[in-house]
């Protein structure tokens, strides 16, 4: 799971958020978007080194927040588990038969030169620049 993802399922919940500046922001998760901006409400904003200010809403980019600091009382286990699970794409397969761009086709087992084992070799033949590439199947 998508650490934003997670992040989008704390709505109600009370947090702290050290941003990247040092302030801390304390308050109640209205919303996080996908890109990890945060919405609170009742908001204690402290900068840092200076006297805390409350405000009612506050949101706060993504990109500069440091870390969140969650409450003991979350229950981690429900909030990680995921609703829809992922569905593996399957991977295409050439049908039997078909054409897939081989340049020889064996009728005994219908299917394409190129995807049997094999082994190709090259053998030289005489004294000049001729030769001759054969492949053994197996």
């Amino acid at each position: 799971m998508k650490l934003v993802r997670f992040l989008m399922k704390l709505n109600n919940e009370t947090v702290s958020i050290e941003l990247k500046n040092g302030t801390v922001v304390h308050g109640t998760i209205t919303g996080v978007d996908i890109s990890m901006n945060t919405h609170l409400k009742t908001v204690k904003l402290t900068l840092k080194g200076k006297n805390p200010v409350t405000m009612d809403h506050l949101s706060v980019r993504g990109n500069n927040i440091r870390y969140y600091i969650l409450p003991d009382s979350l229950n981690l286990e429900t909030l990680l588990v995921e609703e829809t699970p992922r569905v593996k794409p399957k991977k295409p397969t050439a049908a039997i038969g078909t054409w897939s761009g081989s340049w020889a086709w064996t009728r005994a087992r219908s299917r394409p030169l190129n995807m049997l084992p094999c082994l190709q070799i090259l053998v030289t033949a005489g004294c000049g620049d001729n030769f001759v590439v054969g492949r053994i199947y197996g």
